[in-house]
């Protein structure tokens, strides 16, 4: 039995796994494997260090209310998000946790979500910190702020060399109080910790220049899910964890360091099975032409999915604990398998597209080396059409 999760990712009706919604794909959450990631993560903090959730981009597209509660059940005590409106819903499933939008905003609009929906902003700039101070006047609230120091990553934050000076700024204003400095490293997941050594050596820089001047320290956080296992120095008194919640590691070189279990599964339905003739063009533009007679699954699943059109004849699936080859060009809804070594597969039988069946298992981090990217993207492309049930293996 799994629960399904709902476009909001609250958990609601029980449906089987082999009804309901999933007739024809469908994602599984393995909320145990979940929890057992964040158990494992804080097991390596200590006690002072506090476990922030990454769970923007819908978690990852794990769905982001019951991964966010998940979460919160085994230890994390933060929440982190990219934007206004993935904040509210969590506020709208009832998560009082304190949550953190990583990303920048600026209209007083954004200024006055933020403060109606209990959230916590990132400063950058001085334009915005005093465009918030200056919308929250009328209010007499007092909200806590995050200040983002840029120390190498050339992303988001005010420069490292200037971080004293905005601190200062900053600490002067009305109606903001500084509750974290934090910085992102750009490099954590490399063998090689040369540049990440030099960012945290900035960071340690401007964080020693702020206290002498006598400004309050507030909480300090450096660490991503690589930064996490690589060193205990980088842990200060928060990490973020994104990816490593999810069950795959950063890097290869970091896979020892704690036992993480991959919490999505993507799984589709065989809907046609046919016998074709060697010489038989397969899908749009015959790229794959059988060279022998051959039985041919159609399965319902395409790149609307988020099954990558680029991974056409280059994927495996798993049927009945045997890998299968893809054939043919991936299509918006379908996909095709060589299924000539399964004479008896049925209409209706279960593939899995990515995670275990057996003793085979198809991560994400398989995709992402044939196509040149990272898990993170492949994760983050499964569509909502795909409904997300939660399973307990």
């Amino acid at each position: 039995m799994g629960v399904s999760l709902d476009s909001n990712s609250n958990l609601t009706s029980k449906v089987s796994a082999y009804g309901g919604l999933c007739q024809r794909a469908w994602v599984e959450i393995d909320l145990a494997a979940l929890g057992h990631n964040v158990r494992q993560l804080k097991s390596i903090l200590s006690p002072q260090t506090a476990l922030m959730a990454v769970v923007k981009a819908d978690a990852y597209g794990h769905g982001a209310v019951t991964v966010a509660r998940t979460a919160l059940q085994n230890g994390a005590s933060w929440l982190g998000v990219a934007t206004i409106p993935e904040g509210i819903e969590l506020r709208e499933a009832g998560i009082e946790a304190p949550i953190l939008i990583l990303g920048a905003t600026h209209t007083p609009e954004q200024i006055r979500a933020i403060a109606y929906w209990r959230l916590q902003p990132t400063i950058c700039t001085p334009q915005q910190a005093l465009a918030f101070s200056e919308t929250l006047t009328s209010s007499n609230l007092t909200l806590p702020v995050h200040i983002k120091l840029d120390t190498g990553m050339s992303r988001l934050g005010t420069s490292w060399q200037q971080a004293a000076e905005f601190v200062q700024l900053v600490n002067t204003l009305p109606n903001l109080q500084i509750a974290s400095i934090y910085s992102h490293l750009a490099t954590a997941d490399s063998p090689d910790p040369t540049v990440m050594k030099q960012q945290q050596q900035r960071y340690e820089d401007a964080i020693a220049h702020i206290k002498s001047l006598g400004l309050p320290s507030p909480q300090l956080h450096l660490a991503n899910s690589a930064a996490i296992l690589s060193s205990p120095t980088l842990h200060y008194d928060m990490v973020r964890a994104g990816l490593a919640t999810y069950g795959l590691y950063p890097a290869e070189h970091l896979q020892r360091v704690v036992e993480l279990k991959p919490v999505m599964q993507v799984k589709a339905r065989v809907t046609q099975v046919k016998t074709i003739t060697a010489g038989t063009g397969v899908s749009y533009g015959y790229q794959f032409v059988a060279d022998r007679d051959m039985r041919l699954a159609v399965v319902g699943i395409g790149y609307a999915d988020g099954v990558p059109r680029n991974l056409s004849h280059k994927m495996k699936v798993a049927i009945r604990g045997q890998l299968v080859r893809q054939v043919g060009a991936i299509t918006m809804d379908q996909l095709m398998l060589d299924v000539s070594d399964l004479p008896d597969l049925q209409v209706g039988e279960v593939v899995t597209v990515l995670g275990k069946d057996g003793d085979i298992e198809i991560l994400a981090d398989n995709w992402a080396a044939t196509l040149g990217t990272i898990s993170w993207e492949i994760l983050c492309s499964f569509k909502h059409r795909l409904p997300r049930v939660a399973v307990s293996h």
